[in-house]
């Protein structure tokens, strides 16, 4: 009995030592925040690791001079909450105003230590589930049939504690910093470990590895206390304003670009930077050189007797020595935690700081492992803002609907209109929806055509990499079309090499409108979703396969499409030529007239007046119609005698033949 005791005690130990949580989160950043406030709201099983003693660890050292370039525009001229989260940059989507970040700093570039205080009393007044002080430093698979996605996750910690979860969401964001290995690399400084007191540059002459913002800020700090600075990169400077890409050179950082083109003795290179090598002479100077001068010699045997450039050429850039040499690379996801079961792969090319995944943010490498915030902008690196607080807090809410509907079978929230308020639903949400505007070209919002085209179901902020998974990822479907409505700049407008400031670089006439360079709403119509492949095989640089009709909306000086001319009418006229019917809006008085008149009423006199629905007229009401040019002045017209109106006069305008008695009985009922 004791043998037997003893054996299932030892069976029952390992599963005692699991912890078990539907919903396992690792980071507790702003996207680990994100994906916790959502799910504590739908009343899931879940839990947040953090390896610090607080959220948001990253923003207590980064960026090193502690001004953010995330912007915190506290006026707009608008009370409209949505609208303002255009140009509010910060923060996170919650359901209670005290967490604007407008109320954390009145800074147009806020300090970092604002977002510090910021998310943590994000994470106190919400009571998210946050587990502080755990490092997860192991993660496996355990394959079990039983479990949501065919295995469990285990998760191990710095004291050995297990920890099982049916999704695993990864939120720890880049930051591992990028390193450059060449001869010499040894006598380089990092971005995360260099001085910041400007006074220990003076005098000195700098060299700067990278060209992305941290570079630039870096030499920001120092631009007025060095010999000079040079910077060198494989890639020439992007600027923000000319690719529409906020994570390229922003304008707050770039004082080295006046100095440079205004021959201030700073400057810019392009070149390999594995193709350098650093070689220190006995003044404690550091020589640039390249690898191939240094093969089958010995670096340390100082800079006499190592050939350099300027031996060869004697106007050579850098032939001039430095003091100092600091590594402004970036970040790259921390791949070494996860086991090799899970296949967690990084991307290709450019996108190898990033793991590789699909666009709704799950890993193609594991079923349930989904990857937010920072690290999953390989989906639109230099493309949106999905490595951004501005972005991904509206991709992170999309991951979660898509999880609602997978594993809990809650489907995408949407509403359902009559067909008549479509052109309102569509302009509504271009003037305000800042999920659009954020994530223009990769969220849109989908609508999606019900009864014969009589109704329509919205969905908002969908991701349209996976439009033609629609019907399996939202539990909603799609059998009579739909409409796809999303923010897109001009083709050709976006570049490194882009002049974003000529002349006649806005298009200002309805009929010009798919010239549009600035950001505008583009819809696309589809009589069917698109399949698997059609999203494969479509154009380069589009974001959807192409549509059986698509329409833009004129750009705006304003971003504000409400012109009833240049903006309203012909979007309507698109829709009414995408359906075949007429949506327009009627008075009483012309819904009577279509009744005798025509064999099909209009869809609002069908949806309203046929059904007893509508505003109830009046006199005053009558006037203004009549003053517009809406209504005839019948009621004012003497009709004595010969001058009582033919049927020809009345069929005048409302041109159809007159309709049955019986049809008119029946009016009601259609």
């Amino acid at each position: 009995l004791r043998l037997v005791l003893a054996a299932g005690a030892l069976c029952a130990a390992p599963a005692a030592a699991f912890i078990y949580h539907d919903y396992c989160v690792l980071g507790a950043g702003p996207s680990g925040l994100q994906a916790a406030y959502f799910l504590q709201r739908a009343g899931r099983d879940y839990l947040v690791f953090e390896r610090s003693h607080a959220p948001g660890s990253f923003f207590a050292i980064y960026p090193r001079h502690r001004k953010l370039i995330s912007i915190n525009k506290r006026y707009t001229g608008k009370a409209n909450g949505e609208f303002n989260l255009r140009h509010d940059w910060n923060s996170l989507l919650s359901h209670d105003p005290r967490l604007l970040f407008r109320r954390y700093s009145r800074q147009f570039f806020p300090h970092a230590d604002a977002m510090v205080r910021y998310l943590e009393d994000f994470a106190a007044l919400l009571e998210l589930r946050v587990q502080y002080d755990t490092a997860v430093v192991h993660v496996t698979l355990d394959k079990d049939p039983q479990a949501w996605n065919g295995h469990y996750f285990v998760l191990t910690d710095q004291n050995r504690q297990h920890y099982k979860c049916s999704v695993l969401l990864v939120a720890t964001g880049t930051w591992v910093p990028n390193v450059v290995n060449f001869p010499g690399s040894e006598y380089v400084e990092g971005y995360e470990t260099v001085s910041i007191n400007p006074e220990d540059f003076a005098g000195q002459t700098v060299l700067i590895l990278g060209r992305g913002n941290s570079a630039f800020e870096t030499a920001e700090n120092i631009l007025g206390v060095t010999n000079f600075i040079h910077m060198v990169s494989r890639s020439r400077v992007r600027l923000s304003w000319a690719t529409h890409y906020v994570g390229d050179l922003r304008a707050i950082n770039n004082g080295l670009l006046d100095t440079y083109q205004l021959k201030s003795l700073d400057g810019l290179l392009e070149g390999d930077l594995e193709d350098l090598a650093i070689v220190k002479d006995k003044k404690g100077k550091l020589h640039i050189t390249l690898r191939f001068y240094l093969e089958n010699r010995n670096t340390s045997a100082g800079v006499d007797s190592v050939t350099l450039p300027q031996d060869e050429l004697d106007n050579f850039a850098t032939r001039a020595p430095y003091d100092r040499v600091i590594r402004c690379l970036g970040w790259k996801f921390d791949f070494s935690i996860y086991n090799r079961s899970l296949r967690m792969m990084p991307g290709r090319g450019n996108k190898n700081k990033y793991p590789q995944i699909k666009p709704s943010h799950e890993s193609r490498g594991t079923r349930g492992l989904f990857v937010l915030g920072t690290a999953s902008h390989s989906i639109d690196f230099r493309k949106s803002a999905g490595g951004f607080i501005h972005g991904f807090r509206y991709t992170t809410r999309a991951v979660h609907r898509l999880l609602e509907n997978r594993h809990h079978g809650v489907p995408w929230p949407s509403v359902l209109r009559p067909v008549t308020q479509l052109t309102a639903a569509i302009i509504k949400r271009v003037n305000e929806a800042s999920g659009l505007y954020q994530m223009f070209g990769v969220l849109a919002d989908v609508v999606l055509l019900r009864e014969n085209a009589t109704a329509f179901e919205y969905l908002e902020e969908y991701p349209v990499g996976i439009l033609a998974e629609l019907e399996t990822q939202t539990g909603r479907s799609a059998p009579e079309g739909l409409f796809v409505v999303l923010m897109e700049y001009g083709r050709n407008f976006s570049g490194a090499d882009k002049d974003v400031f000529y002349y006649n670089r806005a298009v200002g006439e309805a009929q010009h409108a798919w010239q549009s360079n600035f950001l505008h709403p583009v819809i696309y119509y589809y009589k069917r979703l698109p399949t698997e492949r059609e999203m494969k095989l479509r154009p380069p640089d589009w974001p959807l396969p192409r549509p059986a009709a698509i329409h833009h909306i004129v750009e705006d000086f304003l971003t504000d499409w409400t012109a009833p001319n240049a903006h309203i009418l012909p979007l309507r006229r698109f829709l009414e030529n995408c359906l075949g019917t007429d949506l327009r809006s009627f008075f009483a008085e012309s819904c009577f007239l279509f009744a005798l008149t025509r064999q099909k009423l209009p869809p609002f006199c069908q949806q309203g007046y046929a059904r007893t629905q509508g505003l109830a007229g009046s006199e005053r009401l009558r006037r203004h119609a009549v003053a517009a040019g809406l209504l005839e002045d019948f009621a004012a017209a003497d009709f004595s005698g010969d001058e009582f109106p033919s049927r020809d006069q009345l069929l005048k305008d409302h041109g159809g033949p007159v309709r049955p008695l019986q049809h008119l009985l029946n009016a009601k009922d259609e």
